[in-house]
């Protein structure tokens, strides 16, 4: 794996726990935001053909 790829994986996976977290504590705005940055890295990884797993749960 490139590190590009490694970068924007953990990148994701870090906002995914970010947009957890601001849901769990109620902070719309908070979440707002992290779900947009998570939609343009989602929009960025298909863009360069990174395959994006789920979230574990």
């Amino acid at each position: 794996m490139d590190a590009f790829t490694a970068g924007l994986l953990q990148r994701i996976k870090a906002t995914e726990s970010d947009l957890t977290m601001a849901r769990e504590t109620g902070d719309d705005f908070l979440a707002e935001v992290e779900q947009a940055e998570l939609d343009d890295l989602h929009r960025l990884a298909a863009e360069h053909g990174v395959k994006v797993t789920a979230p574990s749960a």
